[in-house]
């Protein structure tokens, strides 16, 4: 008899230990947005300076991490509560579905065939698809010009392949593992062009040690509308964030992050866009 209540009273004090694990582990979970101290876990990218950079120390910078600070605080979340996890492009719809983040800011176009699988809240900034070129080069003027011009984008980029396909046939395309090879290949003259979003070649041109040797030629070649991804039907969710979203233009913090993350490649960047207004 006395050895059953040892292991009853074991295997109740072994049933309020794991309760107590589980509640606290869902601390680090996507979170919930009523806020109340908890932990709330945000999807962004880790390497693309201007919009998602993991620094070596390990702190986070970039206008989707200003973005995504800005919304967490709207929804009772501290900087303190923000676990930001990479996504990857091909893994974000997952990461939502699953579950493994509250919502995702990186650089995030809203498209057709991503709304079929999660919602979004926005859109917070109108990109365009552009080319970066070097300072000093006045031979690009127009995307016909890139007829006969090595032309640099990361593996299987969509942007080259627009290039490729409907503005410079000619074009040399030249793709690499990433944008830093593209950027150093253009710093020495080994390729002429590298080309992807003007955001993210505004963030890359800004960095330290590449301020003043690039320029964005200003083409417009895409509209991409960037938005807050999260779990689709969450209706609730969606209207905080927009109201956090319309927020942070009204009271000026939209443009300061803008000039922050990429005043320093005098980015020409459209005006806020309206919620809910999709660019075609």
């Amino acid at each position: 008899m006395q050895l059953r209540k040892v292991t009853a009273a074991s295997a109740a004090v072994l049933a309020l230990a794991l309760t107590a694990t589980a509640c606290g582990s869902s601390d680090d979970e996507g979170g919930d947005s009523a806020g109340g101290g908890k932990k709330i876990t945000i999807g962004i990218k880790i390497d693309q300076p201007g919009i998602g950079l993991k620094t070596p120390d390990g702190k986070y910078t970039g206008f989707d991490v200003d973005v995504a600070t800005y919304i967490a605080k709207e929804l009772g979340y501290d900087a303190k509560d923000i676990n930001f996890k990479e996504t990857k492009s091909a893994d974000r719809e997952t990461a939502i579905e699953r579950g493994d983040v509250k919502f995702i800011a990186a650089s995030y176009s809203i498209n057709d065939e991503r709304l079929q699988k999660v919602d979004f809240a926005g859109p917070y900034l109108l990109a365009h698809q552009d080319i970066l070129v070097r300072a000093d080069d006045s031979s690009i003027k127009s995307p016909a010009d890139l007829n006969s011009k090595k032309l640099c984008s990361v593996t299987g980029s969509t942007s080259a392949q627009n290039v490729k396909e409907k503005l410079a046939p000619k074009a040399q395309l030249q793709e690499y593992g990433g944008y830093s090879e593209c950027l150093t290949g253009l710093e020495n003259k080994v390729v002429d062009a590298l080309t992807t979003d003007d955001s993210i070649l505004a963030g890359f041109a800004s960095q330290k040690d590449f301020q003043g040797k690039f320029k964005l030629a200003g083409f417009k070649m895409s509209n991409e509308n960037y938005g807050i991804g999260l779990k689709k039907g969450d209706a609730d969710l969606k209207k905080k964030i927009d109201d956090a979203l319309t927020k942070m233009v009204s009271d000026g913090s939209w443009d300061e992050a803008v000039k922050a993350n990429f005043g320093p490649a005098n980015y020409k960047n459209e005006q806020a866009p309206k919620i809910g207004n999709i660019v075609k």
